[in-house]
């Protein structure tokens, strides 16, 4: 996967989310807005271990569950001090300039406790280290009137990859300046975005058929962070067959941006 394509990636995650939370036809925040607190982790993490562009979406490896990279992630967190909570599985859709078409990725969501701002950064460093990825992006859960609070996530039920496909495609502007979004597999979007982004990722959300009174919203601070240059040996996952060893000098080159899960933003 090219460097452009993976940066676009990542920031795509982090807009096409960001603009619900505030009412998709208004200003007035709805209930489940109101509580944006409530469910929401201590921090979040978004990565696959995918390096390819992948263009088709019957390819096989959009099909895999991620099961030996969850466990190998989870590794990673406990080896530096952070609880892993839980992950699933999304499946992004985002659009390629370079190509001029839509692309796929197939990635997870870690929820982890017991972190604080830097460990996050480090453990997603590690991450984009280990997998080749040109970024990781992070969410910390924070109150809304936190002055580090520079992002929305939203999850709303009733999307589908297919929908998020044939809108996005559809969608001149939004393409472009959102780049794409990530659905799980049972159909919940998850868009995250800075706050600036908010009026395209509703108007965008709307035609989605997003729900305002059924999506969550959170509010934080969400990075995305590139690989290590290099990663202390307490840090890297132990050499094995399951887990690959972490160069001193950063690993082998590669790239990934959830896009973003990935790209500054991913709707």
């Amino acid at each position: 996967m090219k460097i452009t394509i993976a940066r676009r990636r990542l920031r795509l995650m982090a807009a096409a989310v960001a603009a619900l939370p505030l009412g998709l036809t208004g200003a007035t925040s709805s209930p489940a807005e109101s509580s944006a607190a409530v469910g929401c982790p201590t921090a979040e993490l978004f990565a696959t271990d995918n390096t390819a562009v992948i263009t088709d979406p019957d390819a096989p490896r959009l099909r895999t569950r991620l099961t030996r990279f969850d466990h190998e992630v989870r590794g990673i967190m406990r080896a530096n001090g952070a609880a892993p909570v839980a992950s699933q599985l999304l499946e992004g859709v985002f659009w390629s300039g370079e190509l001029q078409q839509a692309t796929y990725e197939r990635s997870r969501e870690f929820d982890i406790g017991r972190v604080g701002r830097d460990g996050l950064d480090h453990i997603a460093g590690v991450i984009a280290t280990t997998y080749r990825q040109e970024s990781v992006l992070t969410f910390r859960c924070l109150p809304r009137t936190s002055p580090q609070t520079d992002a929305l996530e939203i999850e709303a039920p009733g999307v589908s990859a297919s929908r998020l496909h044939d809108e996005l495609v559809a969608d001149p502007v939004a393409r472009d300046e959102l780049g794409g979004g990530s659905v799980t597999v049972d159909g919940r979007l998850i868009l995250v975005a800075p706050l600036a982004d908010l009026p395209l990722a509703r108007e965008f959300a709307a035609k989605l058929g997003v729900d305002r009174r059924t999506a969550q919203v959170h509010y934080g601070d969400r990075e995305f962070v590139s690989r290590t240059r290099s990663v202390p040996a307490l840090s890297r996952p132990r050499a094995c067959r399951h887990i690959p060893v972490v160069r001193p000098r950063g690993g082998p080159g590669g790239v990934w941006c959830v896009r973003s899960q990935g790209a500054g933003e991913s709707l």
